[in-house]
């Protein structure tokens, strides 16, 4: 043991060397920009030009309908996310990074600038053994977001909260599924507990989700098996935290042996159809013919038209360039944006599960789409770990980010980031970028790990036209954490992001300029979510925190 670790420190220290002489010579940054083959606007339908057809990366769907093989599907009731319609009415973060277009994990407007940070409260959570090998899931890991949600009254009044609680006027509940296998209560506000912890005893790292309709159902996905219980969705009732349908475990139709669904699921709200990504290569969707009597609290499902997506790749193998997803998919209209551990990157169309295009976006791909509308055109930003394409020795590798044309899966641009790799500890883009709003509608910012050296990292602010960097903002040690944008009253932005030495930084969205800092005291792998002036986030070291934002 002491001598593979002293072997790794070596090459971490090589690494840094070599990473300061290539810097003398090279660019850590380059910007490529595309040609589009053709014009396009929101009116069109997905579709792919030459280079995106599924079959140029050897694409072979496969299709199955409650437990038959089908060659092809009609959805008999069809799905429809339209651009105008928000994902929920309800008040809250119900999904990772909120919607179903992953606009941000923000609710609410600040009540003025904020000028610093501190922390309210914390809530200890624990550790899980894992399965095999040695160590423990600790504390909070990637993605690792709180979904955060007031209730209102009438719903409250038939949860199984605490009397209290259920009684306490503007409720806001913090749901947090963690690495320990358990799912925490907690109200905002103060950080008391909310009800009882839900023991489920696999790692969630993974958000989980709500449903959007307002209906008390939580999802929750795991992102790996424990022992002899395999990893499988599960969908739980938030009347009285009973377990109502689970799926997906150790799944036949799966092409791939590994198990994992740390995909932050939707649910069409017009078809009371979910839409659940899993690690194991499989797309699953099924109508919930969801039953609720918000009166008596009467809640059940009772799944049917099952069906299962699966697909290979010319080069996905169970040796590399993995199938399946990690990241949250977004949908618009009746169409899924997803890309995969092997770098291909698909659009679906989710009423007759078809892949419509596709696109080499390189590599493993943890961070989920994000769906932006600029000038009457769809476009996805979207980047990867660097994973399969590290060079042999020295792991390092040029990281894509990417801006994608929705309409076609063409490139607009590619920004490139000469970054190292650690195993088990990625470098590149982790994290889900920020589609600026208001004042900084022009940026996409991202944050990237392990750049310019081993173990440091910056979050980049681009320009959405160019990819060309409008500010840089050194985090110190590398982030993971997916950054969190939040505005005032009068449309000034405001950027939150965390480290992996548990640094908080609120930084001027607009400069990219440090307002002030704090320090969790161990590792911040997970993403924030924000309610108005609360910001929710758990640690590795086995914390949840409530950290107030103050003006």
């Amino acid at each position: 043991m002491k001598t593979n670790r002293f072997i790794r420190i070596f090459m971490m220290a090589l690494d840094t060397v070599v990473l300061f002489f290539l810097g003398l010579f090279r660019k850590f940054s380059k910007v490529y920009r595309y040609e589009a083959t053709e014009q396009n606007n929101l009116e069109q339908q997905p579709h792919a030009v030459k280079g995106t057809s599924p079959e140029v990366l050897g694409i072979q769907p496969e299709l199955e309908l409650d437990g038959e093989a089908v060659s092809n599907y009609e959805r008999p009731d069809k799905i429809d996310f339209p651009l105008t319609s928000p994902y929920t009415k309800m008040q809250g973060v119900v999904t990772f990074r909120g919607d179903n277009f992953r606009s941000g994990a923000t609710y609410g407007t600040l009540t003025g600038a904020p000028k610093k940070l501190r922390e309210g409260w914390a809530v200890t959570t624990g550790r899980l053994e894992k399965g095999y090998g040695k160590g423990y899931w600790t504390g909070s890991g990637w993605t690792g977001q709180p979904l955060i949600v007031r209730w209102d009254d009438q719903l409250k009044a038939v949860m199984n909260l605490y009397p209290h609680k259920k009684e306490k006027k503007g409720l806001v509940e913090a749901i947090y599924s963690t690495m320990d296998g358990n799912v925490y209560f907690i109200d905002i506000e103060d950080g008391e507990k909310t009800r009882d912890d839900l023991h489920v005893g696999l790692p969630f790292k993974g958000a989980g989700a709500l449903d959007p309709r307002g209906i008390p159902l939580l999802y929750l996905g795991p992102g790996d098996s424990c022992g002899d219980e395999p990893a499988r969705g599960f969908i739980y009732s938030l009347i009285d935290c009973k377990k109502l349908y689970e799926f997906g475990a150790q799944d036949p139709f799966s092409l791939r042996k590994f198990h994992g669904y740390d995909s932050s699921v939707l649910v069409s709200e017009s078809t009371d159809t979910l839409i659940a990504p899993g690690e194991n290569g499989i797309i699953y969707t099924m109508k919930l013919n969801t039953k609720f009597d918000i009166k008596t609290g009467e809640l059940s499902i009772d799944p049917s038209q099952i069906v299962k997506l699966r697909y290979r790749t010319s080069r996905s193998s169970e040796q590399s360039y993995w199938l399946g997803m990690e990241d949250s998919g977004v949908i618009w209209k009746n169409y899924l944006y997803i890309a995969d551990n092997g770098g291909t990157m698909m659009c679906i169309d989710l009423n007759t599960m078809k892949i419509i295009w596709a696109q080499d976006v390189v590599d493993d791909t943890n961070g989920s789409p994000v769906f932006s509308v600029e000038d009457g055109v769809p476009y996805l930003y979207i980047a990867t770990s660097l994973h399969w394409t590290a060079s042999r020795r020295l792991k390092l590798g040029d990281v894509p980010v990417f801006k994608i044309n929705a309409i076609t899966g063409e490139y607009v641009w590619k920004h490139t980031y000469l970054c190292n790799t650690v195993a088990g500890i990625s470098g590149g883009v982790q994290a889900t970028c920020i589609n600026g709003k208001q004042n900084i509608s022009d940026l996409v910012i991202f944050p990237v790990a392990r750049t310019p050296q081993v173990r440091t990292g910056i979050l980049a602010a681009l320009d959405k036209k160019t990819g060309e960097t409008v500010w840089e903002f050194n985090t110190g040690k590398y982030v993971w954490s997916s950054p969190v944008d939040l505005y005032d009253g009068n449309g000034n932005a405001y950027i939150i992001t965390c480290n992996s030495v548990g640094d908080m930084m609120l930084l001027d969205g607009r400069s990219g300029k440090l307002i002030d800092r704090i320090n969790l005291g161990a590792n911040i792998e997970a993403s924030p979510a924000v309610f108005g002036d609360t910001l929710v986030v758990g640690t590795r070291g086995q914390k949840i925190y409530g950290i107030k934002i103050e003006s």
